[in-house]
């Protein structure tokens, strides 16, 4: 909480206004899919949730960062946002027709990472989606810092990533109809750093019928 409070004080709209290129495309297939409710853990300051909601989907936000949620209201008032980790799902009794969650999943280690999942899972609707995106072992930071974990590490101290290659993604996802996995290279303008190109993974996948909540 606190290095994000911090870097959101500091940077304010950290990554521009602009959605990621992965929100443009999860919002294409929810069109296509009926989707009217979606829940975003780590909503951040809300510039993927404003592009939901601007076309006519029902959001609700999670965020750590007070200061991130002080910028997401006044930039996205249609939206729902409750205040705390993504790991203390759930926050209201709602389920919902799809989950949006960007690059959030790789900032935990194993046991949150399956943990979170489950939770989410727990919040969708029968034939609910799932769209994640994560870091992939494509980004030049993969392998840089200390190895906490199978392929993550701390590129910078106290804050370990997880890197994602497909098939370890697909496994993280065993409990879910996968429909769709690929790569989206989106760019982000990381202030006096200038611009910077991720290399991205995304899944898409659907709670079947029978799955049963956790």
């Amino acid at each position: 909480m606190e290095y994000w409070d911090g870097r959101f004080a500091y940077e304010g709209k950290i990554w521009g206004d602009i959605p990621s290129k992965s929100a443009t495309l999860a919002l294409s297939y929810f069109k296509d899919n009926s989707v009217r409710t979606i829940l975003i853990p780590g909503a951040g300051y809300g510039r993927n949730s404003k592009l939901f909601s601007k076309n006519g989907i029902k959001v609700t936000g999670i965020e750590i960062s007070e200061r991130a949620l002080e910028i997401a209201r006044e930039y996205n008032p249609e939206a729902v946002f409750y205040h705390g980790s993504v790991l203390n799902m759930p926050y209201s009794n709602d389920l919902y027709d799809a989950i949006y969650c960007f690059n959030v999943l790789h900032l935990l280690l194993e046991k949150e990472r399956t943990d979170f999942i489950k939770s989410c899972q727990n919040q969708l609707k029968i034939n609910g989606f799932a769209f994640f995106v994560v870091f992939s072992e494509k980004e030049k930071s993969y392998g840089k810092g200390k190895k906490v974990e199978e392929n993550t590490f701390e590129s910078k101290p106290g804050r370990p990533t997880h890197y994602f290659t497909e098939d370890d993604l697909k496994q993280h996802f065993r409990d879910f109809s996968i429909i769709e996995t690929g790569i989206v290279q989106d760019e982000e303008n990381h202030g006096a750093l200038g611009y910077h190109t991720h290399v991205l993974r995304y899944i898409l996948a659907q709670k079947m019928a029978n799955q049963e909540n956790f």
